[in-house]
């Protein structure tokens, strides 16, 4: 249902706060946050650096990417894009600017943003699509890009079937998320996927069968690498 622009609002907004509800429950917020920190772990109490999150959601995880920025005396300011309107209006606040933009064809100019993260969207762009998500990460980013994703299992299927009764989420949050822990990665396939893409990326699994995957921006004028035939 969230692949779709013209989805209705009210339920759009519905399941994602239910998926915050699993960013936090099962860790995945703060897997984003811990693996972001040793970008500005050189940076002066006072600095300032720049976030941008590709398919925000609610900005649940930039959020807490922010929060743990700030117990080390750093400011992120944070952007979020979403392509549903009204998953951006719900996301936009005082501390994240939010803006409609499809995640292969950002509005931002090379190297625009310091750190760039993408949680939980690369599953829904299968193929040549999440080669170009990659590359267009890596293209506005001036350091760094997180990716996290769904480590596919039939264990963790199972497991968030369970707790989506046990958390009374909605119908459609129930389906979809099943739907997207099978449309996951292995460690493997997100490896091949970062390679395709040109990108020397380290990927790490975590607790909430979650992978990350994780890159120095490429130098501005590098040409990223041709897709294997």
């Amino acid at each position: 249902m969230l692949d779709d622009p013209g989805a209705d609002a009210a339920t759009v907004v519905t399941s994602l706060r239910d998926i915050a509800r699993i960013n936090r429950t099962f860790g995945n917020a703060a897997v984003a946050a811990r693996a972001l920190r040793p970008w500005w772990a050189g940076e002066p109490r006072g600095g300032v650096m720049s976030l941008l999150d590709v398919g925000t959601g609610l900005g649940d995880i930039p959020r807490a990417v922010a929060a743990l920025a700030a117990t080390d005396g750093v400011r992120l300011n944070l952007i979020g894009v979403e392509r549903h309107a009204a998953a951006a209006r719900a996301a936009a606040g005082p501390d994240l600017a939010a803006l409609l933009a499809e995640g292969e064809a950002l509005p931002f100019a090379d190297g625009a943003v310091d750190l760039v993260l993408c949680a939980k969207l690369l599953h829904h762009l299968p193929g040549e699509r999440g080669v170009r998500l990659l590359r267009e990460l890596d293209r506005v980013a001036a350091r760094a890009v997180l990716l996290l994703d769904l480590r596919r299992s039939p264990v963790a299927a199972a497991g968030i079937w369970v707790a989506s009764f046990l958390m009374r989420f909605h119908p459609v949050t129930r389906r979809d998320a099943v739907i997207s822990v099978f449309r996951g990665f292995t460690p493997a396939e997100l490896r091949r996927t970062c390679a395709a893409a040109g990108v020397n990326a380290t990927v790490r699994g975590h607790v909430g069968y979650c992978l990350t995957a994780a890159w120095a921006a490429r130098p501005r004028g590098a040409v990223a690498a041709p897709t294997p035939a």
